[in-house]
């Protein structure tokens, strides 16, 4: 059975624009948390400069997570355990509160201290210090809302991550662009007047594979994200596509037509020990492995139409996986392995969907438009994926439950191909 999941959806509780003006991406928030948990933030002691740089990092994200209520400080500054009056907290209505200090080391570094403490209880949850070089202000701010997420949640936080996208300027110019979850300190990875596709991130975030059709074909590459160096994956006849990492980084799956009908392989990262692991004859395309590393997800229209299947990689037989009307394609598991998100396609629209392996209960977390390319951020809890707004290509996400959903607008051009890197 599929079940629609929009509530919060509908009627808009929150929605919030994030001004980011020296980022490449502009955030427009939807929807909120069900049960969103009320935060103090105090701006930091210290550094002024710092300390305002910081808080709005910590503010944005704790805000672009849709789980958070942010309470306003009211002029109220403490920045010791000492300074803390709890009863006045509770009278604002905060669950929790932050504070800390920050400043510039003589060796150049910035080390910010902070404390997060459980107002109700009366009670510290963490208490750390961060320390960064002086050009890595915004990952100390991500840090700390890491730190804040996953005791306030319990699950880890994906702040400091990375994403991949494709930004297409007109139609002669592709960039392959990698930049922090909230779209600051893009790195312009490949430039070019062809298209590029398909980026796969390596599982420890040092490489990124990738399609590219600068020869006039498809060709798969791999490319190192800190020495730029790259080389060829795939340039066998005829058409090379679709990487994918094996959660050891030990290889890859790549979708090759070198023997006629378009089939999954397998490739270590130097290109050497292909072996083929479909044999359908029909169109077997967009794998991606299991967090085991065990079995495959991929995209077949064996059965008539597109659906998802799964396959053993030391081979075995293939079982399908979707039914019912419509498309299903573009398959990544959760990190959990318990579940996997695709594109269902329907009466002309694209939805973003997940499906339990156990139960097979499907839910379709978006409301449809062009929506493609999902995948799982690494915590489980955010799903990634192209979509279309203003009459531009836009990157999107979508909290697992599908309550709170994100528009990430390009400068220029239009965003394409997104995929969430690994935690570092």
């Amino acid at each position: 059975m599929v079940l629609h999941v929009l509530r919060g959806m509908v009627g808009l509780l929150l929605l919030v624009q994030a001004s980011m003006a020296s980022a490449a991406l502009s955030i427009e928030i939807i929807g909120a948390g069900e049960h969103q948990i009320p935060v103090a933030i105090v701006p930091f002691g210290g550094d002024e400069n710092l300390s305002l740089s910081i808080n709005a990092v910590i503010v944005g994200d704790l805000q672009r997570s849709g789980l958070f209520r942010l309470i306003d400080p009211l002029g109220k500054s403490p920045h010791q355990l000492a300074d803390v009056s709890y009863p006045d907290w509770q009278v604002r209505g905060a669950d929790a509160l932050l504070i800390g200090s920050v400043a510039l080391q003589p060796n150049g570094r910035i080390e910010a201290s902070f404390r997060l403490l459980d107002v109700v209880k009366q009670t510290q949850l963490v208490g750390q210090s961060v320390s960064a070089n002086s050009n890595q202000m915004r990952a100390v701010g991500h840090r700390i809302s890491d730190l804040i997420y996953e005791k306030l949640t319990g699950d880890k936080g994906v702040f400091s991550t990375r994403i991949a996208y494709v930004n297409r300027l007109g139609k002669k110019q592709y960039r392959l662009i990698v930049a922090d979850s909230d779209g600051y300190n893009e790195q312009n990875v490949l430039e070019q007047s062809e298209p590029i596709m398909s980026p796969a991130w390596s599982p420890d975030g040092s490489h990124l594979a990738y399609v590219s059709f600068e020869t006039g074909h498809a060709v798969v590459y791999v490319q190192s994200l800190y020495t730029g160096q790259r080389a060829v994956l795939a340039d066998f006849r005829g058409s090379n596509s679709a990487p994918a990492w094996s959660p050891d980084g030990k290889q890859l799956a790549v979708v090759l037509t070198r023997d006629g009908s378009s089939e999954i392989y397998l490739v270590r990262p130097d290109g050497s020990g292909l072996r083929r692991i479909t044999f359908s004859g029909a169109i077997d395309t967009e794998p991606n492995f299991s967090p085991d590393g065990q079995s495959l997800l991929f995209t077949s229209d064996r059965g008539g139409s597109a659906q998802i299947y799964t396959t053993q990689v030391a081979g075995g037989p293939e079982q399908r996986l979707t039914f019912g009307d419509g498309n299903n394609f573009s398959p990544h598991y959760s990190p959990d392995g318990k579940g996997f998100v695709y594109t269902h396609f329907v009466t002309g629209q694209f939805f973003i969907a997940t499906q339990d392996f156990q139960s097979g209960q499907v839910e379709i977390l978006t409301l449809g438009g062009w929506e493609k390319n999902p995948s799982f951020a690494p915590n489980g809890k955010l799903i990634l994926f192209a979509s279309e707004a203003r009459g531009r290509g836009i990157l999107a996400t979508v909290s697992s439950d599908g309550r709170v959903q994100q528009h990430m607008f390009t400068q220029s051009g239009d965003a394409r191909e997104p995929v969430w890197g690994p935690h570092l």
